[in-house]
């Protein structure tokens, strides 16, 4: 999730005092637009498009044709038209892109017209610390340290985790406890794919996609095997216990490159094939960073709501912005939007960790819940494993978990399970601008 230097304005109520010296991520736009449409005449809104703007080739595609939709987006002069979701990503060239927003603007049968972004993995990597300059100190949340003696500092720290059997995100969300695995609920993981071979996850994927062009499912990345093993890991690995469902069973969509980025178009596609084969949650750890005060797209929370009226509940990172205890980020999107359910990263002391964002922004900006995101251990590439820090992690966490209570409540809808897990949650000393509800629990 690094872009480079970009100069940004340091949000936060003293941005005077805030990360001086520390670069901040813009979002990137890759020129295309996306256009909600009115799902009861979709094809008034493309044809308004088609005569006022030129917009000349547009290919429909339903859920299960959703995975050729990367490839006809590499067609400069080809727009698709998603009809599960009722959304298109429009190609406008630049003398066109006026008119569609005038268009979109005036045409009763389209809802909102938003440029495309480009999203980014939720994981902390060495290389972003290097560029930001900065690493966090020994404890996740700083705030109030200079103001405890040395002992009282110590006593706050949490809990001591034994990792012999179990992780300690297993355990800190009671996965472990719970009599549950999330038998033959489906969880659909969009990243950036997963290694089939994987001797934990053999067995366990029913199905996979890349809507990535030119790149297989196999994951070059290792973050969305990492994001899958923590979500639906066996309850019985080689080594120690780190999924949370599972009996779940896995739609592996790589929507990201190799390279851990991908553009809302390949996103969107994922999420049409997803609840086209069923999923009951859908796993995003990924995202695009917002501004102090920017809205939630449109076009992200009308998917999102049209997804939980056919069962299906989106959970999304909240993202690594922020640098605490000086500087906290917007949630970024698509988390930020209110029919999503935004997670935040805890370090092992049970305190926010130091990337994670907050809700500052409000109007669906805020975080819902918060869960285990720092030394996170899980599967790798290669049949191997490895511990990465992000609210990449702490994402499937939550998911795993809708999955053992979709398992205990089979007939309940999208929205109360996503309500219930809120409900459920440990309630944390934190602020719930920072954790939401609290710390993500295990029926």
């Amino acid at each position: 999730m690094v872009n480079g230097p970009t100069g940004r304005q340091p949000f936060g109520e003293h941005p005077e005092r805030a990360d001086a010296g520390i670069s901040k991520q813009t979002a990137e736009f890759t020129g295309r637009y996306l256009i909600l449409l009115d799902q009861d005449e979709p094809e008034r809104g493309m044809e308004a498009l088609r005569s006022s703007v030129g917009i000349s080739s547009i290919e429909r595609v339903g859920g299960a044709e959703a995975v050729g939709a990367a490839e006809l987006l590499q067609h400069p002069d080809v727009s698709v038209v998603f009809d599960e979701l009722g959304v298109a990503v429009v190609s406008a060239q630049p003398d066109q892109r006026h008119a569609l927003v005038t268009t979109a603007e005036a045409e009763a049968h389209i809802i909102a017209a938003e440029p495309e972004r480009v999203a980014y993995a939720s994981v902390i990597t060495e290389a972003r610390q290097t560029l930001t300059g900065f690493y966090p100190a020994y404890r996740s949340d700083e705030t109030e340290v200079d103001h405890h003696t040395r002992a009282q500092v110590a006593a706050g720290l949490g809990p001591a985790w034994d990792e012999y059997q179990l992780t300690w995100g297993v355990q800190a969300t009671r996965a472990n406890w719970s009599l549950l695995t999330g038998r033959d609920v489906k969880i659909a993981v969009l990243d950036t794919g997963v290694d089939t071979d994987h001797p934990d996850l053999v067995g366990r994927i029913e199905d996979t996609a890349s809507f990535v062009p030119g790149q297989s499912v196999e994951d070059g990345n290792g973050h969305g095997t990492h994001c899958i093993g923590t979500a639906a890991g066996p309850a019985e690995p080689e080594t120690l216990r780190y999924g949370v469902a599972g009996g779940a069973r896995v739609l592996a969509g790589k929507v990201l490159s190799n390279r851990g980025t991908g553009p809302d178009g390949q996103i969107l596609a994922g999420i049409a094939w997803a609840v086209s084969r069923g999923a009951r949650v859908i796993s995003m750890s990924l995202g695009s960073p917002v501004e102090q005060g920017e809205l939630f797209p449109q076009t992200y929370e009308t998917v999102a709501r049209r997804a939980l009226q056919r069962g299906t509940v989106i959970v999304a990172a909240a993202g690594n912005d922020s640098r605490r205890p000086g500087f906290v980020a917007p949630v970024e999107r698509p988390a930020n939007c209110p029919s999503i359910l935004s997670v935040a990263a805890l370090g092992k002391d049970l305190a926010t960790a130091w990337f994670s964002c907050g809700g500052i922004n409000g109007a669906g900006g805020e975080v819902n819940i918060a869960a285990p995101g720092v030394e996170v251990f899980s599967a790798a590439p290669d049949g191997s494993y490895a511990s990465m820090d992000g609210t990449s992690m702490a994402t499937p966490h939550a998911a795993g978990v809708l999955a053992l209570l979709s398992e205990a409540h089979p007939g309940a809808s999208a929205a109360d399970l996503s309500a219930r897990v809120q409900s459920m949650a440990h309630p944390l000393p934190q602020s719930g601008r920072d954790v939401g509800a609290g710390l993500l629990q295990a029926p």
